[in-house]
C-alpha cells in the first residue's frame, strides 16, 4: 500500500485502491479448499499381526505391574574387541561381530545370578525356568515381532551372532514360524539401532522381564578422578515388579554392566 495521507499515513482511500485489485474471494476460495483436504482421510485396517501385538501390550499394561530402571554401561571394551576381531570373526564365522550376542550372553549370566527374571507368572504361581529362550525385538515391515533364540544358554557368542541374523532376516521376509515366535523367557530389544537415547519397553508376555539396549554417544565421565570421554549407553530394564523386587533388578542391570565393561567375565563365568 502507497500511503497518500498527511505525514505519509495510510488512508481509506488507500486501503480501497489495493483492495479492488485483489479481490477477497480468492483468499475465501483458498481457504475453502484447504479445509476440504483437511477432511480428506485414509482408514486401513490393522494387519492381523498389528492387532496381536496391540492387544498383547494392551493386556500386559493391564496385568502387570510394570516398573522400568535404569543404567549406563561404558562401550569402550566391546567396541576394542569388536574392532579387533571383526574381520576375523566373519571370516571364521559367516556372520558379523555386533553388539546383541555380547548382550544375551551377558544377560544369561545375570538371569543365573538372579533367576526371578527368567521365570513367568502363571495364576498364582511363579514358574521358575531351568533354561534360558531369548526372544530379540525385530522390526519388520508388518511390524514388531519377537523371534526366540531357544536355549541360548548352551550356545556360543558365534552361534547366537548367526541365529539372530537368521531368524531378522526371516522376519523381514515374513517367512518366521509360529514355533520361533512363541515362549521365550527373557526379551532384549535394541532401540539405539534407530538411533534412540533412552526408553522404556513394555514387557512381551509370558516373559516378567525386557532389557533395552539404546545408541551409543561419547559422553564425559569422571574414571580415576579425571574427566575423560567414552562411548556410552543407556540401558533399561522393564520389570514385573508383582515378582521381580527393585534390589533384584537393579542389582541384574548392574551385573550386565560390569560383565559388559569387563567382558573377561564372559570366558570365566564369573
Amino acid at each position: 500500500i502507497t500511503p497518500t495521507g498527511k505525514n505519509n499515513r495510510i488512508t481509506k482511500q488507500d486501503v480501497s485502491v489495493v483492495s479492488s485489485k485483489h479481490p477477497q474471494k480468492n483468499t475465501i476460495q483458498t481457504d475453502i479448499d484447504a479445509s476440504k483436504s483437511r477432511n480428506e482421510i485414509e482408514r486401513v485396517p490393522m494387519s492381523s499381526l498389528r492387532k496381536k501385538i496391540s492387544d498383547r501390550l494392551v493386556s500386559a499394561q493391564q496385568e502387570y505391574a510394570m516398573l522400568t530402571t535404569f543404567n549406563e554401561v561404558n562401550m569402550s571394551e566391546i567396541l576394542s574387541i569388536r574392532s579387533k576381531n571383526k574381520d576375523k570373526f566373519l571370516e571364521q564365522h559367516g556372520v558379523k561381530l555386533g553388539f546383541m550376542s555380547f548382550f544375551v550372553l551377558a544377560a544369561i549370566e545375570a538371569l543365573k545370578e538372579y533367576p526371578v527374571l527368567n521365570a513367568s507368572v502363571e495364576e498364582s504361581d511363579i514358574v521358575y525356568h531351568r533354561y534360558v529362550d531369548v526372544g530379540i525385538a525385530v522390526s519388520a515391515e508388518r511390524g514388531l515381532v519377537v523371534p526366540v533364540v531357544r536355549n541360548a544358554d548352551t550356545k556360543s557368542l558365534s552361534s547366537i551372532e548367526l541365529e539372530i541374523k537368521q531368524l531378522a532376516a526371516k522376519a523381514r521376509e515374513n517367512k518366521l514360524s509360529i514355533d520361533e515366535l512363541i515362549g521365550g523367557t527373557f526379551t532384549i530389544t535394541n532401540g539405539g539401532v534407530f538411533g534412540s537415547m533412552l526408553s522404556t519397553q513394555i514387557i512381551n508376555p509370558p516373559k516378567s522381564a525386557i532389557l533395552g539396549m539404546h545408541s551409543i554417544e561419547k559422553r564425559p565421565i569422571v574414571k580415576d578422578d579425571e574427566i575423560k570421554i567414552a562411548p556410552m549407553m543407556y540401558m533399561a530394564l522393564s520389570y514385573d515388579h508383582r515378582i521381580i523386587d527393585g534390589r533384584e533388578a537393579v542389582l541384574f542391570l548392574s551385573h550386565i554392566k560390569r560383565i559388559i565393561e569387563d567382558p573377561i567375565q564372559l570366558l570365566l563365568h564369573l
